[in-house]
This record gives structure tokens, C-alpha cells and sequence, in this order.
């Protein structure tokens, strides 16, 4: 359906310029902008649909020419969908004023702002509901307005009528309740002529009528029909060929026509105006509204048909006199003819004298019909009870109505017009309007008395008029009939005759109510005047409001004119308190206007304050004890008092009564309690108006009376309390309503001391509740914002006393500080004031109107604390958590005012105790729940670091103890934030990684509180996938820390029901062989079987779990034998680039696959985890134009491998292998393994596989990268040299940044970093296990003298005149720089041989002197060349150490050391037999193992050229593979292998928790 709209283009014309409509659009759609993009991806079109109707509209809006009319209803579809779609956003709900324009809260009170919120919440609600209903989008536009219109209309345009009846027509159209089989509206009568087209012709295509008043409860029956009711006008019997002798002019019925329209009139489907049936529309509004908002549907021609009754809303101004009268039904006898009578009933109007009025027509059979002055009925043939169900209207003037009544003739009809002419009327019956009591005519059925006798003498109105004219009902005065007599005045009743009609009276001047008759016209009777007014509460409402002015002026005027008695006050006043009440009635309320009328130019101008309200005072505490539980609406009893001059008489009295009432609000009726409410908040919303003149003294009698008893209220109250909101809305207009004076006043009304600080308790705790849990929704932005202005104000004046009474040591009030600063840190932290989560749109409306509350109260949270001097002890640890959830918030000028507090925390903590253990202590435990919870930032790291680092410059005896201290919190800090990263990450390997971060974090600080918390987090990851084997090992780091004890569990261990340590590690331990069992690591889990039984044997002596445990342990001994279990593959992954987490970036991990694994599948399980990133397929360790890159690059390595191998090569191994083979020297076609050499590279993880995790990084330690270092500087300078020499053309500036950058002290790119960090007794003493890795790092310094002479040789002699002053320099930084490095680490020699000679053949080695292996290693180039001797041959590899990747080489085997190694062996450098030559070189020679020990070789192999490295593989290095195996058999009591972390024998066993990546030699060549 088009809706178009007719301009009168005289209207003025709304421009655009600066419009606030158009603004709030443009923000709107900015705002739903964002959104959109990401509801595009998941395709739901609803939100396009809207952005681009608002796009549309906003053009038209900007057009400026749209008249007046048009940019109303244009106005409402927008504020409509804007509001409609902020709601399906979960967006602010935006209240608007009656215009619909956005409700300024500053121009607002609360509690209108509170009733906006209401009103805007429901409608948008319905809204929704009818879109979920499946309401079609092209009526969206009428749905959404459909409550906001309690009116609605149907619109019904009949293009034709097609029917074979060959005789003029009449089709009567109505509304019919199936359900209730009831007509619901008047008739639409057409006219339709024999040939097929209407009787008036200039109605063609124009039969259009709407059916209005209809009201929700109409729209909401379950079935509604149109039907249509066809009466044929002309012959007795349409088979009567001879029509000239027929009689013609007879109403016949004919046919009916139903269409069932409910969901038409729903709004449900769409109608189709080219379907050949009457066309419906469902409308919304009265007809006054669809003339205005559809004229091009509805014109001065379209017919109104009304309902039958009022509509639900009666809106002022509808003057109605109708009366509806149905000829229902008769029984009449045949009396001396053969057959039943061919009945017609004849109706008229007549006056007093039995005339016909003659002024106007009276009767209208359907609208859109001309009046008639009689009304001639249907004619059923021959049957004797007809039921002819014909309704018309009888308007007749007011005036005329005492004096008239309806005359109904009866009349048999024949069908040959030779008779009919001579039939006569043979019976009547009438009817009277109104009553001798001036009541009209009731509603309903009326069974009347049928006369006979002469038709003269029934036209005579003597003969009848003063007889009763309804067998049963009020007889008028003077009548009397008595079933015995005959004939009355010439005319009988028949005893065998009946009629029955039906009425129905629609006026807003006639009433059928004797009460409200006899009240209205009270001085005619005073004598019923008493009875009348309490006759009112018993009246219809609907009767009353059609009286409203009317009714006030008797009641008011009642009580002037008896103002010196008080017989009348009560009732008169408990009349007004109904009528009132009838007004807050959503069916009657339309009337407020009429009523705010009535107060402000009647009420005003009578003066009866003195006469009438006064004495009505006196009452009041009686009649709102009674009256108060039943009221629907007190808001004009409070006008009325407003308007009067006695509200300084009646306020008191009614917050007196108010009071108790308030303090029931747990008992009683619902609706009682709600009244109390809506009667405060009506009484503080008239007060908070401009033109009610001085309200102080007012607001503060209100204060007084019922400030602590509402805040009481409001702490009861549950929060699911459906009068909850309306309760806390009171409050908060009252908080809002007082001034500064207010304030002072009530803190002065208390009388002790403890009073205050009581109340002053009460009020904090009620704030923090209502802040903590808003009682409004959470989309009510605007109503929590005023209420957070409100409170924030309340807080500070609050604060303000108590600094200046409970501050000083005798009065200080711990309790109730300690309530201001919990309840100040939750109002700044609360979710309503975290700006930074919100739009930038919602973002700056918050602060154009109220600002950013949050540094308010901050500041003020600072002062109060350094208020408190010596006190400040007395909240430490307790306020730590509180101002750190502060200080985490993300604003900057808030962090560096609060953060200071620590430090001052601290000093008051250092002061009192000589350390700050407590806060420490609390802040760690505190800051981990915030940064979990979404607080804290890198910024706030750092911020945290200068801050307390600065503020100990003042304190130097703490300085050592706040860096201390700052140092561990950043640590935490990188953690968390790297944990809280990766928490909603699909990626449960890096949930994994950083849970085991911080769980060593915590372990290496004594935490063990918050270590265990975060085993059970590993410990569920690892569940949630199914490692029962890493779970178990978490486990059992728990157990650890149990002993087998019957003392009592701490805190942190407490779980489940166990009580003792003993009882809690046995419940760890059964759990934990469990998960071992389900992994299939049997000799774990018959480890702790074997610890348990020493307990149940040697200790508790209970021997059934004895036999139990040793029963498993047999289980899993046959599952060690039978059950075979697949070895599992290890994968090396490298994540190289800067696009990765810190705890991943440019680290290399060894991965524990699963059983049965793929290559494949490992790959790509891997990289779905990062679908970004960039596989390398390189087998070297990546540069820096990788590691430095902003990508992510993923380098990986596989292992595999296949055959029956021990458990233990492949279990509790840390060192890995990666070998790969390369080509040197020229290739030999005939023989390729003539030039094959094996690269091999070393990687020890951190901690053995499997463990708590199914992967360990391989790290390098310090020093280790200082060997790194030094070897790769070595090797650029000997690159360099090498360069230079061979072209002579190349600048010299790359040479001398090099050179001075390492002889030049000034630059500090040499090794005097290194000598103090690792050349230091300290460090000797603390890590003696690096005494070979001290003595490469001194020799590789040593030997980068001699390179370094080279290499400024080189340069002197290339260098320009210019620059032989530099040189010079260069020089004399060497010279000092070789005589330290010779004097501490020795000199070193390049004759033998020539560094830059490069030798191309590999020549023979020499001959052992002994049997044996001897194997040495040569170093070239940041390589390791193995030269093994077994027999009579050498072989050699060369094994270049690199970042790992994965690879897979079936068939291949780990590698063993030597051959000729004694069983639990362990290969070891010896020291007696190394020497220590540098890298850098071509060609060194280091003996690594000789067995047995031997001389140096004579002589060495020479130089070779580095050739292309193919790919290569990796192996499990089996050093303690060996020394486990023999564990295991030799020994009985053997220690445990684990590769658990933080267990104390682990610890010793390796001195340290850093992990190593080694890079050492394997023999397993050919020359």
C-alpha cells in the first residue's frame, strides 16, 4: 500500500538549516556505521534497510521543502526507526518529548526524565514484538505507531458489485465479531441499480468508506470479519415472470458475503489492490487523524462508518447523540388466514401528538445513505418469527428527546399489487427515548408490548402513549396494564404477538444513570443529594468522564454552598479522589488535558481554598488512610493543592501519612505500594516546575520526613523488585531537588553524633549497591547519567563532613572512611563511566553533557587520602586492590594523580614496619584479577615504573626496595597482559604458553597461592583436548607441594572435601595415575603407585588400598609389555617476525606430537592457529630482514621415526639433533658420498618431553649469545678483509665504521661488556658448570686481535689523506686495546696457517698413534666440522648450528657419540686436551673426545670451500637416553625422572631454570 499525503502548498515550509532532527541523524547513522560493517559479514540486512531509508529521509530533510505537515509525518517515521534501531543494536534508548524532539535532561526532571524512559522503553518494545511476529515490512511504518495510537480505522474502497438479481439492490456492509456473533459498527450502505452500476452514478469508483474508533481490544479479537448484506428491492419472489402485477418496492433479502480480515486489520499480510474483492486497509488513528495523514485514501467523500459504542479512547470534543436501535425479532400469529404473514415493520419518529417530525430525517438505515423519515424492515416470507438483525441510527436533537418516541407498524405484504393495497397495518408498538427521570433509554434488548386494533386509532398517540410499552421494565407514570383487560384507549394487546428490539445509546449529553442524573441536577432533589454522592463510585466510568466538567462543577459548587457544614466534605471529596482516579484510566486518558484545563481556569478563579480545601484538611489523614490503597492516580489531588493557597496545611499531613506508608512497602497489595510511590514522585514533580513559586521550604519538609526512610526502602528492596526503579528514581529527584542549604539543614537535624555517621553509613552502602547494580535498564543511558550527577554530588558534600567530623583521631570513624573510599573507587570504576569502551559518538555526548565524572571523583579520592596522615595505616592492604582497579582505568591525567598513592602506601607501610610486605603482597594478588579482568595496559606499565621510581628519589633508603619492587610488578605486568592477550584466542597453545609464564612467575616469588590457581587452568586446557599426560605433570607439581602430613591444608590448597595434606595428595595422586594411565605413561604412574603403597604399608597400614595399588601396578606392568605404543615425533617451530606475541616472537619450541600424528596435519593444525602467517622453506635460521619484519613467518622442521625403539629414547629427552647433509669440494659422479658432509645442530629444551606442556622453548643463555656474538663480529671482520683484498674499488667507510666501532672505547661495540657481566668472580662462583664457555668466549676476544691488526693494516693502506687522522687514532685505540687483550688472554698467531689463504683440497689426516676413536672439530665460518677416526679412515661432518625448523627423515637413527663408550658414559670435553682456537679462522682443530687419551694428530685437515646445503633431519639427542636406562635397571630406590618444573630435586639436579641450546659434534660421516 502507496500512503501519499496532499499539501497545501500555502503551508509554511520547514527549513533544514542547523535542524536538530538532521544532526541526530547524520550521528545516527556515523554511529551505526561501524556496526554495519561487521553485521555485513555475518549477512544480516536489517540494519542496511534502516541506513537507507534514514538516508533517504535525511535528503528529503535537508531538501527544505517539505510544508509543515509533511516534515511532521516524516518527523515521526524517523524518530521511529532511529529508536527501533538503536533498540536491535543494543544502543542507548533515546527519550523524546511529546513533540519528538530529544528529551534534554538538563531541561528534565527525574522523575519526568524516569516516566520518558517508561514510555519510550514499552513502545519500542511492542515494536519489537510486532516485528518478531512477522509483521510485513511494508506496514512496518503503521505497526510501530500502533500504540501509539489507541485509535484505528479500516479503509474499504468497493469497486464493483457483480451479481445476477435483475432488481435494484442494497449491500450493507459492517464489522462482525465471529466469536461473540456480534456487529461491531454502523452499516455502509450502497445503492446498486438493476443495470449493474450504483443508483447515483457519479459514485462509480468512488464507494470508499472507513470504519473508525476501532481500539486495540479490536484489533486484538480473535477473528474479525467484513461482511456484506445483500437486500434485493422489487418483486415479493423473483420468478414472477408478470411484473406489471407484482408488487414492486419490496425489501427482500437475498445473500450474504463474509470475508474474514484479521490479519488485514492486524497489519499481518499485505493487501493486493487489484484483487476483485473490497479492498481493505488497516489505518491508524481517529478519523480526524487518517483525513490528515492519508488524504489521498481518505476525502470529503469517503463515507465514515463508526463503531456501535464509544471507542476505547473518548477524546474531548466528541460530541455524540446517537442511538442505535436493532429490530431484532418477532413471533407473530397468522391469526385467521391460511398462511404465515409476510411481515413488514414500519418505523417513525413522532412527537407527543403521535406526529411524525417533520424538521429533518431522523433515521439512517448505513452511512453514507441519506436519512429517512421511516424505516420499512426486510419482509421474510411467510414465517411466523422472523429475525431481521437490521440496525440504524436515530439522531435526533437533544432538545427534541423528551418529547418523542419511536412507532413501530406492522403490516402483512402481498406479493400481487392488487392486494397489497388493501393491507392495512394490523398491530404497532412504541417505545419512549427517556424516562420520566430524565435517564435515557437503557442499553439492550427490549421485549414491547404489540397493540391491535383499528390503524386509525394505532396512529393516535392517545391511544397508546400513556400505555407501558415493554412487557417487562419501568412503567410510565400513570400507565397501568393488566394482562386481564383487552382493550386499552380502543387498542388490545396481544397476548399472541411479540417484537423485540435492541438499543444502544452513544452519547456525550444523554445519560442513563439516575445517580449521576440526580448528582448533575443535584438542587432539583437535595433531599438526594447524600445518596447521589455515594450512588458516583458505583457509576461507569465511562459515564462520568462524558461528564467531567460538568460533574467537578457540582462537586465544587456542593461544597461551596454547604462550606459551614462538614456533612458534605467527606463524600464530596472521596467523589473527586473516583473521579480523579478514573482519569488516570489509559481509556480516559485524553481527559488530563481537560482536567489540566479545568485546574488552571476554573479551580483558580473559584477562591474556595477557604470554603473547600481547608475543611478538607481537616479529613485528609482519614481519607488517605483508606483511600490510599485504592487510588490509580494522585497527581491533580496535588495540583489542586498546588493551585490552591493551603499546600504549607496539606503537604505535612500528606508526607506524615506518606511516611508509614513508605515504610510498608514490603506488605501489602501491589498496587497500594505502587500508588504511595507514584504519589511522591507526582508531588516532587510538580515542585521541580518554574511556576509553582518558592519551593524551599516545601523540599525541605520532604527531606525531613522522608529521605532516610526512602533510603531505608531502597536497601530492603530486592533488586527484582518490580517498584525497585520507581523507588530509586524518588530518591534521586530528591537528592536532586536540594540545594546546598538542604543539605546543611538535614546533616544538622541529627542529634549525636553516632545518628550521623549511622546515616551517613547507610547512604554509602545504598550508593555502592545501586552503582554496583543499576536498577535500570542497561540502554537507559541518559536516567544513569543524572543519577550518577546526583550521587557524585551527594558523595562529595558528604565527604566534606566528614572531614570536618570525623577526621581527628578522637573522632576518626574507620568503618565509615573505609565505606567512602570503596564506595568513591566503585562509582569510578563502574561500567556506565568507562568512556574508552564506548563509540566515538556515545563518547562525546557523555562529555558535552556531563564530563568525565571519573576525574572528579579521582581528585577527590586523593585528597581524602592524604587527609588521613597517621590513619592511612589503618586502610593498608585493605584499600590497595580498590585504588589499583582505580589507577587502572585508562585515562591519563586520572593515573599519574592516583598512582602516587602507592608510593605513599608504601612509605606509610615502610614507616610502620621497616617494609612493605603487606602491600606487596596484596597489590600482586590484586593486580592479576584486574589485568584478568580487562585493566592495565603498557601504558600503565610504564607510567607505574617513572612514577615510583620518581618518588623515590626523595627516599633513598627505599630506593632499593621500590626498584626492587617495580622490577617484579612490570615482569607480572608482561605476563598478564601477554596471558590476557591470548585468553579468547583460538590458539590453546598460546593460552597454554602464557598460563605456564605465569605460573613460574609466581613459583620464583613465593606465590603459591596464585601458582596453584594457575596449575588448574593448565591443568583444564590440557583436558579440554585430551593430554592426559601434560595434565598429569601439572598435577603433580601440585603434589609436590604437599607432604604426607595429617596437617591441616592451608587456603590455597584447599579443594574438594579433603581436610589434611595427607588426604589432599592421595586424592592428587589417584587422580594423576589416572590421567598417566589414559596417556599411556605406565612408569609414571607405577612411580606414585609405589609411593602410595609405602604409605599404605609403613604408615597408615591400611592394606586394602595396600592390594589395590598394588594391583594397578600390575595392570600397568602387562600394559608395559603388551600394549604397543606408537613413538612419538618431535617438531621443531621457529616463529621469526614481529608480528608474534613477546613470549613467541623470534623463539624456536620443540613440539611433542601426538600419537599416530601426520606431517600434514601438524602443519596445519599450526597454521590455523595463524592463518597470516608465512611458512619459510629454508632450513637455515632466518636474518634480520625476518626477525625485524612486522610478518609473521613460520619455520619448521620435522622428525620421525619408524622401528621398535626403547620407551626411553623417546620419553624424558631434552636434547634434539637436526642433521642435514651438504656438499663441499668437487663432486664425484661416479660416487656422491665423496663430497657428502652431515651439518648437525643441537637444541636442549628447557625442561624434558613430555611434561606440563606438550612443547618447551630452546633458549641460549647470556653467555652463550656473547659467544655468538664475538664469533659473528670475528667472522665480519675476517668477511670484510677478505672483501677489501679482492676489490681494490670498494669505499673505505664500511672498514672504518667496523674497525672503530669495536677498537674505539668511546663507541662501546667492543667486549668490555662482557668482561664485567661474565669475566667476574660473582658470576665464576655462581655458575661454575660454565667454566669451558668463559674460556671459548676469552679465546674468541684473543683471537680478534690479530684480525683486527689485519684489518687496520689493510685499512692504513687504502686510507685517504683526509682520513689519516682518524686512522691514526684507530691505531692508538689498537695498540692500547692488544696490550690489555695479550696481557690477559694470551697472544694469538695467524702464520699458522694463513688466515686469508684459502685452501680447495681436503688432504689426508693423521694416523692415530693409539686404537680408538679420535674426534676433532674443526671451525670455519660459524660451522663445526667433525673429523672422526675409526680404523683406518677419517670421516668427517660439518654441523653448523641454526634456529630450528621441523623435518622428517624416515629410516634414519640418533646418532651415538662414540662407539667405544662404557655403558651410563656421559661424553665430556677434555680439558687437558683442548685447544682453543678461533672460529673466524679457516681451519682450527679442537679434540673433543679420546678414547682412550691420546696426543694432539700431527697434523690437520685443510681448509674447504662451504657449499649448498641440502635438507637435512633431526634426531633425539640419547646422552640421557643412556644414563636413564642404566638408572633404571642398576638401581632400585632411583630418582625419579621428571620433567616437571619447581620440584626441588630437579632444581639440584640441574642448578639452574634456564634453558640451553647446545651445539656440539656427532661422528656419523664419510669421506
Amino acid at each position: 500500500m502507496c500512503v501519499g499525503l496532499l499539501c497545501d502548498r500555502d503551508q509554511e515550509v520547514v527549513l533544514s538549516a542547523e535542524m536538530p532532527l538532521v544532526k541526530e541523524v547524520t550521528t545516527t547513522l556515523r554511529e551505526w556505521g561501524s556496526i554495519w560493517k561487521q553485521l555485513y559479514v555475518v549477512n544480516t540486512p536489517t540494519l542496511c534497510r534502516l541506513m537507507w531509508d534514514l538516508m533517504e529521509w535525511r535528503s528529503q530533510l535537508l531538501s527544505g521543502t517539505l510544508p509543515s505537515d509533511e516534515f511532521k509525518e516524516l518527523k515521526q517515521k524517523v524518530t521511529s526507526k532511529i529508536d527501533y534501531g538503536n533498540k536491535i543494536l543494543e544502543l542507548d534508548l533515546v527519550v523524546r518529548d511529546v513533540d519528538g524532539n530529544m528529551l534534554d535532561p538538563e531541561n528534565a526532571s527525574v522523575i519526568n526524565l524516569f516516566r520518558a524512559h517508561q514510555d519510550a522503553t514499552t513502545k519500542i518494545n511492542d515494536r519489537i514484538k510486532e516485528e518478531q511476529s512477522n509483521i510485513q515490512s511494508d506496514h512496518s511504518g503503521i505497526s510501530a505507531r500502533i500504540q501509539s495510537s489507541p485509535t484505528h480505522s479500516l479503509y474499504v474502497f468497493v469497486r464493483n458489485f457483480v451479481c445476477r438479481i435483475g432488481e435494484d439492490s442494497e449491500l450493507f456492509m459492517s464489522l462482525y465479531d465471529p466469536n461473540k456473533q456480534t456487529i461491531i459498527s454502523e452499516n455502509y450502505l450502497v445503492r446498486w441499480g438493476s443495470k449493474g452500476f450504483p443508483k447515483e452514478i457519479e459514485m462509480l469508483n468512488n464507494l470508499k468508506v472507513v470504519f473508525t474508533d476501532l481500539g486495540n481490544k479490536d484489533l486484538n479479537r480473535e477473528k474479525i470479519y467484513l461482511i456484506c448484506q445483500i437486500v434485493r428491492v422489487g418483486r415479493m419472489d423473483l420468478k414472477e415472470t408478470n411484473t406489471k402485477k407484482c408488487t414492486q418496492g419490496l425489501r427482500r433479502p437475498f445473500g450474504v458475503a463474509v470475508m474474514d480480515i484479521s490479519d488485514i486489520i492486524k497489519g499481518k499480510i499485505e493487501c493486493d489492490e487489484e484483487k476483485q474483492y473490497f479492498i481493505p486497509f488497516a489505518l491508524v488513528g481517529d478519523i480526524v487523524q487518517i483525513r490528515k495523514e492519508y488524504p489521498h485514501l481518505v476525502d470529503r467523500s469517503t463515507v465514515v462508518a463508526r463503531k456501535l459504542g464509544f471507542p476505547e479512547i473518548i477524546m474531548p470534543g466528541d460530541i455524540r447523540n446517537d442511538i442505535y436501535l436493532t429490530l431484532w425479532a418477532g413471533d407473530f400469529d397468522k391469526y385467521n388466514k391460511t398462511t404465515q404473514k409476510n411481515m413488514e415493520v414500519i418505523m417513525m419518529v413522532c412527537d407527543e401528538e403521535g406526529k411524525a417530525l417533520k424538521t429533518s430525517s431522523h433515521l439512517q438505515p448505513g452511512a453514507g445513505d441519506r436519512p429517512l423519515n421511516e424505516y420499512r424492515s426486510v419482509i421474510y416470507y411467510q414465517i411466523k418469527q422472523p429475525r431481521w438483525m437490521e440496525t440504524f441510527k436515530v439522531a435526533i436533537p437533544l432538545e427534541e428527546m423528551h418529547r418523542i418516541h419511536l412507532r413501530f407498524m406492522f403490516r402483512h405484504r402481498s406479493s400481487q399489487e392488487s392486494k397489497d393495497k388493501s393491507e392495512k397495518n394490523f398491530a404497532m408498538a412504541f417505545v419512549r427515548l427517556m424516562k420520566d427521570d430524565g435517564t435515557v433509554l437503557q442499553d439492550g434488548l427490549h421485549d414491547l408490548v404489540v397493540f391491535k386494533g383499528d390503524s386509525k386509532r394505532m396512529e393516535d398517540v392517545n391511544s397508546y402513549l400513556s400505555l407501558p410499552s415493554a412487557r417487562h421494565g419501568d412503567v410510565h407514570k400513570g400507565a397501568t396494564l393488566s394482562r386481564s383487560s383487552s382493550s386499552v384507549g380502543g387498542l388490545s394487546v396481544s397476548s399472541r404477538d411479540s417484537f423485540t428490539i435492541s438499543t444502544l445509546v452513544c452519547s456525550t449529553k444523554l445519560t442513563q444513570n439516575v445517580g449521576l442524573l440526580g448528582l448533575l441536577k443535584w438542587r432539583t432533589r437535595p433531599e438526594l443529594l447524600k445518596e447521589n454522592l455515594e450512588k458516583l463510585k458505583i457509576i461507569d466510568g465511562e459515564e462520568v468522564v462524558k461528564f467531567l466538567q460538568d460533574t467537578l462543577d457540582a462537586l465544587f459548587t456542593i461544597m461551596m454552598e454547604h462550606s459551614q457544614t462538614d456533612d458534605y466534605d467527606i463524600l464530596v471529596f472521596d467523589a473527586l479522589i473516583y473521579i480523579i482516579g478514573l482519569i488516570a484510566d489509559r481509556k480516559f486518558q485524553h481527559f488530563n488535558t481537560v482536567l489540566e484545563a479545568y485546574i488552571k481556569q476554573h479551580f483558580s478563579a473559584t477562591l474556595a481554598y477557604k470554603s473547600v480545601l481547608l475543611p478538607v484538611s481537616q479529613t485528609l489523614p482519614h481519607l488517605l488512610s483508606n483511600y490510599l490503597r485504592t487510588l490509580k492516580a494522585l497527581e491533580y489531588i496535588f495540583k489542586f493543592i498546588v493551585r490552591s493557597h493551603c499546600r504549607d496545611i496539606l503537604l505535612p499531613m500528606m508526607l506524615r501519612e506518606l511516611s508509614g506508608a513508605l515504610k510498608d512497602m514490603g506488605e501489602g497489595p501491589h498496587d497500594d505500594r505502587r500508588n504511595s510511590v507514584e504519589l511522591l514522585n507526582n508531588i516532587l514533580e510538580v515542585l521541580s516546575r518554574d511556576n509553582v513559586g518558592e519551593t524551599f521550604q516545601h523540599i525541605q519538609d520532604i527531606v525531613v520526613s522522608l529521605l532516610m526512610t526512602i533510603n531505608r526502602t531502597v536497601i530492603t528492596m530486592g533488586r527484582e523488585h518490580t517498584l525497585i526503579s520507581r523507588v530509586v528514581a524518588c530518591m534521586t529527584a530528591i537528592l536532586s531537588q536540594m540545594d546546598d542549604r538542604h543539605y546543611t539543614l538535614y546533616l544538622e537535624t541529627f542529634s549525636g553524633t553516632r545518628d550521623l555517621v549511622d546515616f551517613l553509613m547507610e547512604t554509602f552502602m545504598m550508593f555502592m549497591d545501586l552503582i554496583g547494580k543499576h536498577v535500570y535498564p542497561s540502554d537507559w543511558m541518559a536516567m544513569i547519567m543524572v543519577q550518577n550527577r546526583v550521587f557524585l554530588r551527594a558523595i562529595n558534600i558528604y565527604a566534606d563532613t566528614m572531614n570536618l567530623k570525623f577526621l581527628n583521631n578522637n573522632d576518626f570513624e574507620v568503618q565509615l572512611w573505609n565505606n567512602y573510599f570503596h564506595l568513591a573507587v566503585a562509582f569510578i570504576t563502574q561500567e556506565s563511566l568507562q568512556l574508552q569502551h564506548f563509540s566515538p559518538t556515545k563518547r562525546n555526548k557523555i562529555l558535552t553533557k556531563y564530563g568525565d565524572m571519573r576525574r572528579l571523583i579521582g581528585f577527590a579520592i586523593r585528597d581524602m587520602w592524604y587527609k588521613l596522615g597517621g590513619n592511612k595505616i589503618c586502610f593498608i592492604p585493605g584499600m590497595v586492590g580498590p585504588i589499583l582497579e582505580m589507577t587502572l582505568i585508562p585515562e591519563e591525567e586520572l593515573r599519574r594523580a592516583t598512582i602516587p598513592i602507592f608510593f605513599d602506601m608504601m612509605l606509610c607501610e615502610h614507616k610502620h614496619s621497616t617494609h612493605f610486605h603487606k602491600f606487596e603482597n596484596e597489590i600482586i594478588l590484586k593486580l592479576d584479577h584486574e589485568v584478568e579482568g580487562g585493566g592495565g595496559d603498557e601504558r600503565y606499565m610504564e607510567l607505574l615504573e617513572n612514577i615510583l621510581l620518581e618518588c623515590a628519589i626523595e627516599y633513598p633508603f627505599m630506593k632499593p626496595e621500590v626498584e626492587h619492587f617495580v622490577t617484579l610488578v612490570k615482569g607480572l605486568l608482561v605476563r598478564l597482559l601477554d596471558y590476557r592477550t591470548v585468553m579468547n584466542d583460538d590458539s590453546r597453545n598460546n593460552r597454554m604458553s602464557c598460563t605456564v609464564n605465569l605460573l613460574n612467575f609466581y613459583k620464583d616469588i613465593n606465590r603459591e597461592g596464585m601458582y596453584i590457581r594457575y596449575l588448574y587452568k593448565l591443568r583444564d586446557l590440557h583436558m579440554a583436548v585430551e593430554n592426559y599426560t601434560e595434565a598429569a605433570y601439572t598435577l603433580l607439581l601440585h603434589s609436590r607441594l604437599l607432604k604426607w602430613s595429617d596437617e591441616q591444608c592451608g587456603p590455597q590448597f584447599e579443594m574438594g572435601s579433603s581436610q589434611t595434606q595427607r588426604q589432599q595428595k592421595e586424592y592428587l595422586y589417584d587422580t594423576i595415575i589416572g590421567y598417566f594411565d589414559k596417556g599411556k605413561m605406565w612408569e609414571e604412574a607405577i612411580i606414585l603407585c609405589k609411593e602410595l603403597a609405602d604409605q599404605y604399608e609403613n604408615e597408615v597400614f591400611d592394606y586394602e588400598l595396600l592390594s589395590q595399588s598394588l594391583k594397578q601396578q600390575a595392570k600397568f606392568y602387562e600394559s608395559i609389555m603388551k600394549i604397543l605404543r606408537p613413538k612419538p615425533d618431535y617438531f621443531a617451530v621457529g616463529y621469526y617476525g614481529q608480528g608474534y606475541p613477546p613470549f613467541l616472537r623470534n623463539k624456536v619450541f620443540i613440539h611433542r606430537g601426538k600419537e599416530y600424528e601426520r606431517r600434514e596435519d601438524f602443519q596445519n593444525q599450526l597454521m590455523s592457529q595463524f592463518p597470516s602467517a608465512v611458512r619459510l622453506n629454508i632450513t637455515t635460521m632466518p636474518g634480520d630482514d625476518i626477525m625485524l619484519s612486522p610478518l609473521q613467518c613460520i619455520l619448521m622442521v620435522f622428525y620421525d621415526c619408524c622401528g621398535r625403539v626403547l620407551f626411553y629414547k623417546s620419553n624424558y629427552v631434552q636434547r634434539f639433533h637436526y642433521s642435514r647433509p651438504v656438499r663441499r669440494g668437487p663432486v664425484d659422479p661416479n660416487n656422491e658420498f665423496v663430497s657428502m658432509w652431515i651439518e648437525r645442530t643441537t637444541f636442549t629444551t628447557v625442561y624434558k618431553l613430555p611434561g606440563i606442556l606438550r612443547w618447551f622453548e630452546t633458549t641460549i643463555s647470556p653467555l652463550e649469545n656473547a659467544i655468538e656474538t664475538m664469533e659473528s663480529t670475528n667472522e665480519k671482520i675476517l668477511t670484510m678483509i677478505n672483501q677489501y683484498q679482492a676489490d681494490e674499488a670498494l669505499p673505505i667507510n664500511p672498514l672504518s665504521m667496523l674497525l672503530n666501532g669495536i677498537v674505539d672505547p668511546a663507541v662501546m661495540g667492543g667486549f668490555a661488556k662482557y668482561e664485567k657481566a661474565f669475566f667476574i668472580e660473582e658470576y665464576t662462583q655462581k655458575h661454575p658448570e660454565d667454566r669451558d664457555k668463559l674460556a671459548r668466549l676469552k679465546d674468541l676476544i684473543a683471537w680478534q686481535i690479530p684480525l683486527l691488526g689485519g684489518g687496520i693494516s689493510l685499512h692504513g693502506k687504502r686510507v685517504t689523506d683526509d682520513l689519516r687522522p682518524f686512522h691514526e687514532r684507530m691505531e692508538e685505540c689498537f695498540k692500547h686495546m692488544k696490550k690489555k687483550v695479550e696481557k690477559e688472554y694470551g697472544v694469538r698467531d695467524l702464520s699458522y696457517p694463513s688466515p686469508l689463504s684459502r685452501v680447495q683440497s681436503v688432504g689426508p689426516l693423521p694416523r692415530p698413534t693409539q686404537t680408538g676413536t679420535r674426534v676433532y672439530q674443526e671451525h670455519t665460518r660459524n660451522q663445526a666440522h667433525t673429523y672422526t677416526h675409526t680404523g683406518e679412515k677419517w670421516h668427517t661432518h660439518s654441523i653448523r648450528p641454526h634456529t630450528h625448523t621441523h623435518a622428517r627423515t624416515h629410516g634414519s637413527r640418533p646418532t651415538v657419540m662414540d662407539t667405544n663408550m662404557e655403558p651410563n658414559t656421559k661424553p665430556s670435553l677434555s680439558p687437558s686436551l683442548s685447544l682453543s682456537l678461533s672460529p673466524s679462522l679457516p681451519l682450527s682443530l679442537v679434540p673433543l673426545h679420546i678414547i682412550p687419551p691420546s696426543g694432539l694428530p700431527d697434523n690437520a685437515p685443510p681448509q674447504y670451500p662451504t657449499l649448498q646445503r641440502s635438507a637435512g633431519s633431526v634426531s633425539v639427542g640419547d646422552e640421557g637416553v643412556a644414563e636413564g636406562e642404566v638408572k633404571l635397571r642398576k638401581s632400585k630406590r632411583k630418582k625419579k625422572r621428571s620433567s616437571m618444573i619447581f620440584i626441588q630435586e630437579e632444581r639440584d639436579r640441574t642448578h639452574t631454570m634456564d634453558s640451553k641450546r647446545v651445539r656440539e659434534t656427532q661422528t656419523d660421516g664419510r669421506v
